[in-house]
């Protein structure tokens, strides 16, 4: 019977929003078990010195992931640098405060800022997928048929979305959506594809409240009664890389929480 777990050792993976948050967890964790990975983030972000912080195995692109030219230049750099590229983790997105109209106020949810939500979590999620799986089939398949795995990151405010959420919790709406869809185009060529649904995590966003406004936060989750630690996100990343039955599943990594409105 063939089937075994994909050793993490000698992989190339692509992350976005690797420089900070859940991205940076994912990238010192890949790094740490003998990956070689390929940062990607704005040209504003912190990932320059963490890539030559860690060393030959890890460089940096710095991308809009909404942009096909960028997206392309970092998959160039895989290439080129690391001569493939097995796994590509989608951290990178952004979020807006709004409900979808001020009753006091007279005015309707800034369409702007909507479409720009969705632009950089859905459909830039959607763009460094779609450009990396061609990289990805040209993969020697492993025993199993394996050339690649996509892993993109939704949130628990795809299910649970609170008030002033309504963009965010489209976009990420968007991106649990497409998890099975994508599975099923990419099984021709042994492209695994899966999500991770985040509840609260001790991310840069979350370190910016007041340590008060934390601890409530913390008292939502039934348990553990704490913010996630993004080593936990990046641990589940490993193990989706590892296992090859996982394909096609969503997984909330929230501690049993459910958002209140």
């Amino acid at each position: 019977m063939s089937g075994s777990i994909r050793v993490i050792k000698g992989l190339v993976a692509l992350v976005t929003g690797g420089a900070s948050g859940l991205g940076e967890a994912t990238t010192r964790r890949l790094i740490q078990k003998g990956a070689s990975v390929v940062i990607c983030d704005l040209p504003t972000s912190n990932g320059h010195k963490i890539a030559e912080e860690l060393g030959d195995k890890c460089a940096f692109a710095a991308i809009d992931v909404t942009k096909e030219s960028d997206v392309l230049e970092a998959l160039n750099i895989a290439k080129t640098r690391f001569q493939k590229l097995d796994v590509a983790v989608n951290c990178a997105g952004i979020g807006v405060a709004s409900k979808t109209y001020n009753f006091k106020k007279g005015v309707p949810h800034s369409l702007e800022d909507f479409t720009k939500v969705v632009s950089v979590n859905t459909i830039g999620t959607f763009n460094v997928t779609r450009l990396a799986v061609g990289l990805m089939s040209k993969n020697q398949p492993d025993e199993d048929g394996q050339k690649g795995v996509i892993i993109n990151t939704a949130s628990v405010a795809a299910y649970d979305g609170q008030r002033g959420q309504i963009a965010y919790s489209a976009s990420k709406g968007g991106i649990v959506g497409m998890t099975l869809p994508l599975a099923r185009d990419l099984e021709c060529e042994g492209i695994r594809c899966c999500t991770i649904a985040p509840g609260l995590f001790d991310t840069p966003l979350l370190r910016g409240l007041p340590e008060k406004v934390r601890q409530e936060l913390a008292k939502d989750v039934p348990f553990p009664k704490r913010l996630g630690n993004p080593d936990e996100y990046a641990h589940l990343v490993q193990s989706m890389i590892e296992n090859p039955m996982l394909n096609g599943c969503v997984i909330r990594l929230d501690g049993a929480l459910r958002m209140q409105p």
